[in-house]
């Protein structure tokens, strides 16, 4: 199961007092936040399979980010990034949508290894990451982005060893990815087997 910190997408009750000590926490955090924000060229793939913190804001926007603006955290050396495919789906039942986009490196050859990440956006904000389900350092390749009454699925495509050549992928997984509580958990299958929980 993959574990993750994710208030916004988690719908969980509290208290009163929780809720202001989180709306104080969280003026500060949002408030510190804008005064450090990282240059885009020193981002790097540090995101991990498991999800990526978050903090809760205000009520989603009815309209799905556009992933075309976000910097993702993959170290592309200078070279770009390139969304290669997107979709969008309500992926926590909040009523507001949520982009998943497939991102690689603008290579001028070859196959760079893409990274799958859950973009979201909140009222007055840009859009921005808020989890990493396929790390780039996984170096897979990744095909048929679907997302379907909240569920993620791609297919994901690698190699057996270091021998077989970066453009012809021997190995081929369905994996999707399904909100939980407060992580997205994953579920995968070999290209027509059964699927087994990640």
């Amino acid at each position: 199961m993959q574990t993750s910190a994710l208030p916004d997408l988690a719908h969980t009750d509290a208290r009163a007092v929780h809720w202001l000590a989180t709306a104080t926490a969280m003026a500060g955090v949002i408030a510190l936040a804008g005064l450090l924000q990282p240059d885009a060229a020193t981002a790097t793939a540090s995101a991990s399979e498991h999800g990526v913190t978050t903090r809760h804001e205000s009520a989603p926007v009815a309209e799905a980010p556009d992933p075309a603006g976000v910097t993702f955290p993959l170290d592309c050396a200078g070279a770009g990034q390139t969304v290669a495919d997107s979709a969008p789906g309500d992926l926590d039942g909040d009523g507001g949508p949520e982009t998943v986009a497939v991102v690689h490196c603008a290579a001028g050859s070859g196959t760079p290894p893409s990274g799958v990440y859950v973009v979201t956006r909140r009222i007055g904000a840009a859009p921005r990451v808020v989890a990493t389900l396929v790390d780039p350092a996984q170096k897979l390749t990744v095909t048929g982005l679907a997302v379907r009454d909240g569920r993620i699925s791609a297919d994901l495509l690698g190699y057996s060893s270091a021998d077989v050549p970066r453009c012809c992928p021997d190995e081929q997984e369905r994996a999707s990815w399904r909100w939980e509580g407060n992580a997205f958990v994953r579920s995968s299958a070999p290209a027509g087997g059964s699927a087994r929980q990640a």
